[in-house]
């Protein structure tokens, strides 16, 4: 058996998987609370978040004795996490110096605007090359600079010599490793490549780049492939966990490129789109760096061992899929559950000619335009909230849709169907309406928690656990559901055409002086 952490946006599961059938034997998951300080900004608290952790793999403990299962059959473990959210802690007391900067947040506007001005001709690309990266709010160097700036605690420490920086996977294997008492400060390639430091060729941290941030090296992580034993778990804080104590952690990927391995896109083309708390389409391009013309960033797929090669993916990052549905439930309060946004849409069956841009976090891919935010348009009297409800599940679809336009022209050969995976995946509405709006089969398979099966099978397969193959003769065939296109195209490049319209409305909304909150 083999373990999987998946530490996400909205929520931390555990996860146990059979490594000879990859069947899924037992999980618990746990929400997470995301904080609203302000207008723009999106913290976690990196203590809840580890606590969340140990609370799945208690339950999950517990449920597996319920079923007769053995804990002790598992082999491995190995972590999965929400991508470029930045923690800076205490190495000396294991505390956080500050919450979590989630990966959404926006406070970084003006830090971009002014590190911009340091390059010539203010060209957001300027290490595109090196990082596959556009200078933006999205990733951790921005975020990591804001801190040093603004949080007297970690320059502090910094100064001192006792603080670490790491995205979320450092954090939790250094505390699951010992924390303060020898915990294992890592990350792998796939996190490292989001944070705007990394050379993405050289597979090390770039001095250039920590001189333009200016960041001192010394807070960073040691940086390992995708797959290998990184350390043994020393002990879980509280003794129920004990069972895990001397299992190895060997497998580490960010989010999005677990799900590219959980769903098998081992071959150069090969591609998926997760519909998560963002809507995230990667293609690997095998063991090249392709780099877009088109608004998409590259980034690293996986290193599936130290001696291993690096595998890279085209991505289109699309900032907020499944957080417009949380927010028409939290905010506008218009349901009290996600499923009931579905039956909502469900109703009318259509938008009624309203459109949904929900750039809360401002446009990510294709555009990069942190000014957007979001509205809605072409209101009339007779527009409900099932016509909004409707409108923003079909926002899904045509951000997806930008993505995929994106894809095929960097690419060249246009995909012939879309693999899915995600929690909004098991909205069937959703999924039909992809289908109509990209005009092409979507597929997903009958199994959604690809993620946390990519981290399982990186730490399964690690050297030194071996109980996991991936070749592909031994990759087990998967079931799925297909949804094959309902409308005529012409009516699908009719509503694609408004919603680019709205988009072009939705830009240009803030200044940076005003979001910066002085």
């Amino acid at each position: 058996l083999v373990g999987a952490i998946d530490q996400g946006t909205s929520s931390t599961r555990f996860l146990v998987f059979n490594a000879e059938t990859a069947e899924l034997l037992s999980h618990h998951q746990v929400e997470i609370k995301q904080e609203f300080p302000r207008e723009g900004w999106v913290e976690q608290d990196p203590k809840e978040i580890l606590n969340s952790v140990y609370e799945c793999v208690e339950k999950t403990c517990e449920k597996m004795k319920q079923l007769n299962i053995n804990i002790s059959n598992i082999r491995a473990i190995g972590v999965t996490n929400q991508r470029e959210t930045t923690v800076v802690w205490d190495k000396t007391t294991g505390e956080p110096l500050y919450n979590a900067i989630v990966w959404l947040d926006l406070r970084t506007q003006s830090t971009v605007e002014h590190l911009l001005k340091k390059v010539p001709g203010r060209n957001k690309t300027f290490s595109k090359f090196k990082t596959g990266l556009p200078l933006s709010t999205y990733f951790s160097a921005v975020k990591l600079r804001w801190l040093l700036d603004n949080v007297e605690e970690i320059r502090k420490a910094v100064e001192d010599h006792r603080a670490m920086f790491g995205t979320i996977d450092s954090w939790l294997i250094w505390s699951l490793t010992g924390g303060k008492n020898g915990g294992i400060h890592c990350t792998d390639v796939t996190n490292a490549s989001r944070t705007m430091l990394f050379n993405i060729h050289s597979l090390e941290w770039d001095p250039e780049l920590c001189k333009f941030f200016d960041i001192p090296m010394e807070i960073l992580p040691t940086v390992r492939s995708s797959s290998e034993i990184y350390v043994f778990l020393s002990l879980f804080v509280k003794q129920e966990s004990g069972a895990l104590t001397g299992v190895p952690i060997s497998g580490c990927l960010g989010d999005q490129s677990a799900a590219l391995v959980g769903q098998m896109c081992f071959q150069d083309g090969q591609a998926k789109n997760t519909y998560g708390t963002g809507c995230f389409l990667l293609c690997n391009t095998g063991q090249k760096s392709v780099f877009s013309e088109h608004g998409l960033i590259t980034t690293i797929a996986y290193k599936m061992g130290k001696d291993k090669p690096t595998f890279y993916a085209l991505e289109g990052s699309v900032a907020i899929a499944g957080a417009v549905v949380r927010w028409l439930r939290d905010n506008l309060g218009i349901a009290k559950t996600s499923q009931e946004v579905e039956k909502l849409a469900a109703d009318v069956g259509t938008s009624y000619g309203c459109y949904f841009v929900p750039a809360f976090s401002g446009l990510y891919a294709p555009y990069w335009e942190p000014s957007a935010r979001g509205i809605i348009c072409g209101l009339t009297q007779f527009t409900n909230k099932n016509h909004i409800a409707f409108a923003a599940l079909e926002a899904v679809c045509f951000q997806t849709r930008e993505i995929l336009d994106a894809m095929n022209k960097d690419c060249g050969i246009p995909l012939s169907q879309l693999q899915v995976d995600g929690g909004m995946t098991n909205n069937k509405i959703l999924m039909q309406l992809q289908s109509d709006i990209l005009c092409i089969p979507v597929v997903k398979p009958s199994m959604p928690e690809t993620t946390a099966l990519g981290a399982a099978m990186a730490a399964g397969a690690a050297e030194g656990v071996g109980v996991w193959s991936l070749n592909p003769g031994d990759l087990t065939a998967v079931t799925c559901e297909r949804f094959e296109p309902q409308i005529n195209p012409e009516e699908s490049e009719y509503r694609y055409a408004r919603w680019k319209k709205a988009v072009m409305k939705s830009m240009g909304w803030e200044t940076s002086d005003a979001s910066s909150n002085g």
